[in-house]
């Protein structure tokens, strides 16, 4: 492409005017052609915009089309439930009750049956009460250890001895100075 530029004639045609216009001042001045003062433009960078645009390519390559085909095959191919009538004695698991082949497969094998989220919160119920019962025992004991003055608890603050001693020495001093 370089090439190509430097083929135009308008180009070459500057360029050996220039040439000979360099020579002839040359000659008669002493110059330094250190550079040509040419200014680099600063415009915002579209990095950003470029890489943002990639990464919206490649996932959907990678993500949405492969998705697109699987669904459109499934829909194709296998298509929706139909109802039918229930035989005798057979208890439909819980994933049979939805209509879509996918949606299926995913109650399956992703979610929890519903039977098993009904007990996870149970559970969760029953943790809840066990720590209400034990924080209202915890509290009732409290305010019986209170009430008595028989144990120490978190609100029995000990305190040391030796603070005690030198307060009651420096009384007992300014006492008997006060005195004579």
């Amino acid at each position: 492409m370089a090439v190509w530029s430097s083929l135009k004639l308008g180009s070459a045609i500057t360029k050996s005017l220039k040439k000979t216009d360099v020579l002839k001042s040359s000659a008669l001045v002493p110059t330094r052609n250190m550079s040509g003062h040419h200014l680099m433009g600063i415009k915002e960078t579209r990095w950003q915009w470029t890489k943002f645009k990639d990464l919206i390519h490649y996932y959907v390559l990678v993500g949405v089309i492969p998705l697109t085909l699987f669904v459109t095959g499934v829909n194709v191919f296998i298509g929706p439930a139909k109802l039918a009538p229930i035989p005798e004695g057979y208890r439909p698991a819980h994933w049979e009750y939805y209509q879509h082949p996918i949606t299926r497969w995913m109650a399956r094998y992703i979610y929890p049956s519903p039977q098993q989220q009904y007990e996870k919160y149970l559970h969760t119920l029953y943790e809840e009460d066990e720590k209400f019962k034990v924080r209202m025992v915890s509290l009732k004991i409290d305010e019986m250890m209170k009430d008595r003055s028989d144990y120490k608890s978190f609100y029995y603050r000990p305190i040391s001895a030796n603070h005690h001693r030198v307060i009651k020495e420096s009384m007992d001093r300014q006492e008997t100075e006060g005195l004579n």
